[in-house]
């Protein structure tokens, strides 16, 4: 339950009007010790690093550098079979009202092109902990209090302890596969995504897990991102942990011209069609070409002049003057390498007819099958 624990504590400290634990400090330019409990400073001019010991009394302190943090001090020891003392972490977006500098978020999923995120982690032994991502999002542009959507990525776990849930299966993400659980800590849901060992370094796309949340159903585009943040939860001991490197961005718009996420990509497209005096009928079936599995898809291109689509099944479907975007629904955005998706709309016609003759997947150009 280690949400809602959190949640009561920054509640109160609010209530006591206790400023220092909450607000943004000066931008580092040294090393900043921090042992406040909710105490807080920015770095880099855009993320904020922040102690939050919110399951224990006992003394944390970490350690604020130029690229990230260290825990200097850790105190505080829990039960592995309850929540952690804390979730010192370096973030974007807003936590609490405590939003980073020039921050875009919170900002609706649907609008998201690329999150790319890096990350370097320096481990110790003899603790109990994980280093994890929370991925926080909402219904509604919150800015404040507890989000009803958590994504965690585990990269690190050390000792007796376990996501929030039971596992649901696995996922093929950033290279890599992942142990997919979920369930609900009495505050908010909670999908967890863990490494199968402990990963020191990596570079990735968030939005894959995003997508990847989207399409088991739990979230839909019109949620909020709200924040991306990077860190330990600490069971028992943990002096020493460290995110020596952080990056992380929100780019909203047109997706950039990339392979479809996951690695090496391709893909085909059969467009088929029928028409009539004043409609038509299209079904458009894409394969995966390439060596990775693609976890949620875009797909853009434009249609012949006279044609507007009226209804479309297994995807979501718009179209803005000839442009049309397709983005897949909860149970087709994963496709393997060599599989095929399909999805289909019936339109009106005015003319005579045509069909489109180029398709993008995720801004990569498809061949046609």
């Amino acid at each position: 339950m280690k949400r809602p624990l959190r949640a009561l504590a920054a509640v109160g400290l609010l209530a006591a009007g206790s400023i220092a634990a909450v607000a943004l400090g000066g931008p580092a330019s040294a090393d900043t010790l921090i042992c406040e409990q909710y105490g807080s400073t920015v770095i880099g001019g855009k993320y904020v690093v922040q102690n939050n010991r919110w399951g224990t009394t006992a003394q944390q302190c970490i350690n604020a550098t130029s690229t990230g943090f260290e825990i200097t001090t850790q105190n505080g020891s829990s039960p592995t079979n309850g929540a952690p003392t804390a979730y010192p972490s370096i973030f974007v977006g807003c936590h609490y009202t405590n939003c980073s500098p020039g921050t875009n978020l919170p900002v609706q999923v649907s609008q998201i092109s690329s999150a790319p995120s890096s990350i370097n982690y320096r481990y110790v032994s003899g603790a109990i902990y994980n280093a994890s991502y929370d991925i926080w999002l909402d219904p509604s542009p919150k800015r404040d209090g507890v989000n009803q959507m958590e994504i965690m990525i585990w990269l690190n776990r050390q000792g007796p302890i376990q996501p929030i849930g039971s596992p649901v299966g696995t996922a093929n993400i950033a290279g890599r596969s992942w142990e997919v659980w979920r369930g609900n800590n009495g505050g908010n849901n909670v999908i967890s995504y863990v490494a199968s060992s402990a990963i020191p370094s990596l570079s990735f796309d968030v939005l894959h897990f995003i997508n990847d949340t989207r399409n088991r159903g739990a979230i839909t585009n019109s949620w909020y991102l709200t924040s991306i943040q990077a860190g330990f939860e600490p069971w028992q001991g943990g002096a020493g942990l460290a995110v020596t490197n952080f990056s992380q961005s929100v780019n909203t718009g047109t997706p950039p011209t990339t392979p479809p996420p996951g690695g090496t990509g391709g893909c085909a497209v059969k467009y088929t069609s029928n028409s009539w005096n004043n409609g038509f009928t299209a079904d458009v079936q894409v394969t995966n070409t390439g060596s990775s599995t693609i976890n949620g898809w875009t797909m853009t291109y434009n249609l012949p002049a006279g044609q507007q689509i009226t209804s479309a099944w297994n995807a979501t479907v718009t179209q803005s003057g000839s442009a049309v975007t397709a983005r897949n629904i909860s149970h087709n955005g994963t496709i393997a390498p060599g599989a095929t998706v399909s999805f289909g709309y019936q339109g009106s016609l005015s003319g005579t007819y045509s069909s489109p003759t180029s398709f993008t997947l995720n801004g990569q150009s498809c061949t046609r099958s």
